[in-house]
């Protein structure tokens, strides 16, 4: 039996501006150990709204959410941050690595402030993922020396530095070639089916959730499939 990494129970959330408006629609979701899964709806059903509930960035909402059987809804800015930091990963469509690190520094980032391993063990945690995605090479280079996928590469990295109970993408290939696409998707398929990874893609690309595991489909903040 494979654990439940994520759940949601009745989630609402609603918009004031300029009127009060219901984007998510009572929202009941399970996503277990491994699940390779993908978000997809019109723009504007509501998907990166729900994406941010779930990452606990947005807690403006009702319902519950509970992470690995944790209920996280009515907890602490404090203990949020530090559920995010060693329980979440993230991958955004732009990739956010700071200019002025090179890439093993921008992947040692999250380790360094959650502060569970010295700067000696993340170094190596850090070569370990690069070589994974086989991007180590580039480890001592800054990322204006790196294409578009190859800083996609390194953001996931960034993302695994401290073991993240799931991965969360929005729209992380949404803003490369088809090729380099398709490396990121490999990716993520390979730390789920190699490494029991949970991940969970919001993605405007059929192609993309049509490979994943299981495909949510949402309407209107509704979940319709």
């Amino acid at each position: 039996m494979k654990e439940t990494i994520l759940e949601t129970k009745g989630l609402i959330k609603y918009f004031y501006n300029p009127s009060k408006f219901q984007v998510i629609k009572s929202v009941d979701l399970k996503i277990q150990q491994g699940e390779f899964v993908s978000i997809v709806g019109k723009s504007g059903c509501g998907k990166s709204t729900l994406l941010y509930l779930l990452s606990t960035m947005d807690t403006d909402y009702e319902g519950q959410l509970f992470i690995h059987n944790q209920l996280i809804t009515g907890q602490s800015d404090q203990n949020l941050a530090k559920i995010r930091n060693e329980k979440i990963g993230f991958v955004f469509q732009f990739h956010y690595l700071l200019p002025e690190y090179n890439v093993l520094n921008n992947v040692m980032l999250p380790g360094l402030k959650l502060g569970k391993y010295s700067k000696k063990e993340l170094e190596q945690r850090a070569l370990k993922h690069l070589k994974t995605l086989e991007i180590d090479q580039h480890a001592l280079k800054m990322p204006n020396q790196l294409s578009g996928g190859e800083k996609q590469r390194v953001a996931i990295a960034r993302a695994l530095i401290n073991d993240p109970l799931i991965i969360m993408g929005d729209e992380p290939t949404g803003n490369l070639d088809r090729k380099s696409g398709d490396v990121v998707f490999d990716i993520f398929k390979k730390l789920a089916t190699d490494f029991n990874q949970t991940i969970l893609i919001v993605t405007h690309d059929p192609d993309f959730a049509h490979k994943t595991d299981r495909i949510i489909t949402m309407e209107d903040g509704k979940i319709i499939s």
